[in-house]
């Protein structure tokens, strides 16, 4: 088994960034275009605990390494399964991702938390963070060695789409927070010559 891991700190609020979470994969993010569809396929809120739990199917195109394609041999595209749990007392949204394709020649469990992080100074503005787990652990039988290359190649990968994926959800955090800006503008300014009319 191998393990990638990684944090970093988002200049969001919790509530942006859990709020544009759901576009992580909208076309605002230039860098998900391996994301063919998000398809959600369950959605609850346990009425006892406040947490919203919602499970999606996410599509893309396969992204790994040309020799474990022709290795494995498979379909052009993937499957993951993620659930995730917000928790609005708590602030916390924890997503986990499984991966469904070759899921029994190699399985990858990630999980990622978002959480509000400490002010960077007194009255600064409020900050999310970000930690970032994946274990993955190649099944297929045979020679250790090709294990351990195909473990080493997919966190290799999974690096590599790590930064992109950050680089991606702050661009739509930054649009995100311009159109929220511009709505909440335009609703100030209705409401505004509202009660001049009035």
């Amino acid at each position: 088994m191998k393990v990638f891991s990684s944090d970093c700190t988002f200049d969001y609020s919790w509530e942006e960034v859990s709020t544009a979470n759901w576009r992580k994969y909208c076309p605002w993010n230039d860098k998900s275009t391996h994301v063919i569809a998000v398809d959600t396929l369950s959605r609850s809120v346990d009425p006892s605990t406040g947490i919203l739990r919602t499970e999606r199917l996410i599509t893309c195109h396969q992204t790994a390494p040309a020799w474990v394609l022709s290795l494995l041999s498979g379909p052009p595209v993937s499957h993951v399964l993620e659930t995730s749990y917000v928790s609005p007392s708590q602030k916390t949204v924890t997503m986990v991702s499984t991966n469904l394709t070759w899921s029994n020649i190699i399985n990858c469990r990630e999980t990622v938390v978002y959480a509000p992080a400490k002010p960077a100074a007194p009255g600064a503005n409020p900050r999310t963070q970000f930690k970032q787990e994946a274990k993955i652990t190649a099944l297929c039988g045979g020679w250790q060695k090709i294990r351990t290359k195909i473990e080493e190649a997919s966190v290799e990968r999974f690096g590599q789409n790590a930064v992109k994926g950050r680089e991606g959800f702050e661009s739509v955090l930054e649009m995100s927070r311009r159109v929220w800006g511009e709505e909440r503008e335009r609703e100030m300014r209705e409401r505004g010559e509202h009660a001049q009319r009035a």
